[in-house]
């Protein structure tokens, strides 16, 4: 099946080149010359693991082609996914303009039966705003609304496509079924759950906003199990193991970040309130979040003795999270921030964010990125580790002078530290 997906951005590229993989057609649509160009040769603009790899595998295969013209890419193609920005209003809600720019010119342009899919995360109704645009715009057309949110995780993304835990798929018709479930019919059908289009948007949100709520939970127990000595390593473990908890997302660390849990929450907040529900665990779960970066900073403050002007801090990791090298919300970058207006001189090390977080960091001059980790290490009043990036798990510490670390990811075992001669603190125990 030919499939037109718009918007070559993390979602609309991974997705798009996915699809290809499955055997369809796909043509990705772009209005970045520069980006289409880049694609077109093979360069991906993002990092995830094994996308390029994929990239010129569905390329020798003639599977997938890259174009900024959306009218030859909408030709002979039934389903167009709209996989734009949403970016997050002053306000907190989502920015739907590019989404119903997208719309507006699939109508303009089509005339021919299209079954326009947002795989964009939306706000509930957001569909019900499509329909009304696109009957405006072009009352003759044939065409349906559907809602395929995705669940893809940076880092992951590949085999969260290909092997995800669900499919959600939102339709109101019977032929816009029917045309998704072909889609993915290389699927198992237990894996794909149909809903009513508005359910298929929420679903999305309310996912996000229940891990990002598990993440807030964990942290602050593990706040109480330094004032009591418990330790939470152990804590997490054992409800861990209870199956209606399960052990995913209970590794405390400093506050969530990325494109997708800080945005979602406070768009699904946007939502309650302007429906006058009062999502009043969501909005803890938001204050939370933010207060936790300021609470690392007193960490590490307390630990220099409240000393931290003229301190040489390496911080190991600037991206949100392992393999990835996006810096959005980052707890890294906003931990370096308050370092630095502190008056710490930070060297900086990350495996594939220190391009992004030059430009973030632009404004600060005490700070040098390193691409050697033990460079960045060399002479540190103290090791700050912010990302879990795996390589660090294996650092060389016979290669490691500064005796104090910070992990505020809790990847070492701290006996084990302190058998090794190293000051170690970490979140959510006796130190």
């Amino acid at each position: 099946m030919k499939i037109t997906v718009i918007g070559s951005g993390y979602v609309g590229l991974v997705s798009g080149i996915c699809f290809a993989k499955l055997g369809h057609e796909v043509v990705c649509v772009d209005k970045d010359e520069t980006k289409i160009s880049k694609l077109k040769s093979g360069v991906i603009p993002i990092f995830e693991p094994g996308l390029k790899e994929l990239l010129h595998e569905v390329v020798a295969a003639k599977k997938i082609s890259f174009t900024t013209n959306l009218r030859e890419a909408l030709n002979g193609s039934k389903p167009v996914f709209i996989a734009v920005g949403t970016p997050q209003d002053e306000d907190g809600s989502a920015d739907l303009s590019y989404v119903l720019s997208a719309a507006k010119e699939i109508a303009q342009l089509s005339n021919s039966y299209k079954l326009i899919i947002t795989k964009s995360t939306v706000p509930a109704k957001t569909g019900a705003k499509i329909k009304k645009l696109v009957l405006e715009t072009n009352p003759s057309l044939d065409f349906a609304v559907a809602s395929n949110p995705e669940f893809l995780r940076e880092g992951c993304a590949i085999n969260d496509f290909m092997n995800p835990d669900r499919i959600v798929i939102g339709v109101a018709d019977e032929k816009s079924q029917k045309i998704l479930a072909e889609i993915y019919q290389k699927f198992s059908p237990q894996k794909l759950v149909f809903t009513d289009i508005i359910t298929a948007e929420l679903i999305k949100y309310a996912s996000n906003s229940f891990l990002a709520t598990k993440i807030s939970f964990i942290n602050e127990i593990a706040d109480l199990c330094e004032i009591v000595g418990g330790d939470i390593k152990q804590l997490a473990h054992a409800i861990g193991l209870d199956s209606r908890i399960g052990e995913k997302f209970l590794n405390p660390g400093p506050g969530f970040g990325g494109s997708c849990f800080p945005k979602d929450i406070m768009a699904i907040v946007n939502v309650a309130q302007e429906n006058k529900v009062d999502l009043s665990l969501i909005n803890s779960v938001i204050a939370s979040n933010k207060n936790r970066k300021m609470k690392m900073l007193a960490k590490i403050s307390a630990i220099l003795d409240g000393k931290i002007t003229g301190k040489k801090i390496a911080l190991l990791g600037l991206a949100f999270k392992a393999n990835t090298d996006d810096i959005r919300y980052s707890p890294a970058i906003s931990i370096a921030k308050e370092l630095l207006k502190e008056g710490a001189k930070i060297s900086a090390h990350d495996f594939e964010a220190i391009e992004n977080s030059k430009h973030e960091l632009t404004n600060f001059s005490e700070i040098e990125f390193f691409d050697d980790v033990y460079e960045a290490m060399k002479d540190a009043d103290l090791i700050v580790i912010a990302t879990e990036w795996p390589q660090y798990r294996k650092l060389d510490f016979t290669k490691i002078s500064t005796r104090k670390i910070v992990d505020l990811r809790n990847l070492f075992d701290a006996k084990k530290m302190h058998e090794t001669g190293f000051e170690y603190f970490y979140i959510g125990g006796k130190s």
